[in-house]
């Protein structure tokens, strides 16, 4: 079903409430920014853009009893199609689909000669031993995708499919709400703050996984959302408690112990600092606007 526009709103008119509402009505929807405008689109529906903008109205900051027209519920509870969803995010949807031909090119980390093509250090595997390549020998030798590459890598199924949930989650709010130039380069940049970082904690290692990235992603939605407040950078409730918790709880080295392997660690944290960085940088301009 076609999108189309039901409000166009200032940036700095807050829809938290509103949206809220929507969400528990179970209307369809989704925010963009646009031309310095928030751009509410729903499903083009029979008389639903009619409907919100009446609720709007009615209802700006949004109401625990507010209901929509009589008659109007069918229209409401539909869901946004995946194909809608796709179509809102293609650099996100690129940037997953890049990571799953990476997991069946190196059959998730099995494959050490497709491996050792996207590591951050190349490497080659002498007996027991992993020799590996010095960063700068592979740089001078023109290999500069390194830098950013190990994001791609995943090392098991489980690993490739959380990391591809949250991706799905964070990287289409920054897309949404940002562009998804914005999210491409914040992507890469994040990637290579991240890999250096881990490098420098553990030396080299092989290590990858869009984790670091995925840190990075969170720290930019949290501080643009302080600075400059918008539905979409609204996290679900608990979602930052719950990842910073876990960061600590492998920083403290419990899920090592549990079988779990090595954690990038030093990714995660320097995705972090990096994100919170964009996202103070992002959400002082957006405020700046207004």
């Amino acid at each position: 079903m076609k999108p189309v526009v039901a409000l166009r709103m200032p940036l700095n008119t807050d829809l938290n409430g509103f949206v809220e509402l929507l969400r528990r009505l179970n209307v369809p929807h989704r925010v963009s920014e646009e031309a310095g405008e928030q751009v509410l689109w729903v499903p083009d529906a029979g008389t639903l853009v009619a409907d919100i903008g009446e609720l709007y109205r009615q209802y700006p900051q949004g109401d625990p009893t507010a209901q929509l027209p009589p008659g109007r519920e069918l229209v409401a509870s539909s869901r946004p199609s995946p194909l809608m969803q796709v179509r809102s995010a293609p650099m996100t949807v690129a940037i997953l689909l890049l990571c799953a031909i990476v997991a069946g090119v190196t059959l998730l980390g099995d494959n050490l000669d497709a491996l050792s093509w996207l590591t951050f250090n190349d490497f080659r595997v002498s007996g027991n031993y992993v020799m590996f390549t010095p960063l700068d020998v592979s740089l001078a030798a023109g290999q500069w995708w390194r830098i950013i590459s190990p994001m791609l890598i995943h090392f098991g199924l489980l690993h490739l499919v959380m990391n591809a949930l949250w991706f799905w989650e964070l990287g289409r709010r920054i897309e949404v709400r940002q562009g998804r130039w914005t999210l491409l380069g914040l992507t890469l940049v994040f990637a290579a703050f991240s890999n250096y970082v881990q490098y420098f904690w553990s030396g080299p290692t092989l290590f990858g996984g869009l984790s670091g990235v995925l840190y990075a992603l969170l720290g930019h939605c949290w501080i643009y959302q302080l600075l400059a407040p918008g539905a979409l950078y609204r996290l679900p409730r608990g979602t930052l408690g719950m990842m910073l918790i876990w960061l600590v709880v492998c920083m403290s080295g419990v899920v090592g112990l549990l079988g779990f392997g090595e954690i990038a660690n030093g990714a995660h944290v320097g995705g972090l600092i990096v994100g919170c960085a964009t996202g103070l940088v992002g959400g002082a301009l957006a405020r700046r606007k207004h």
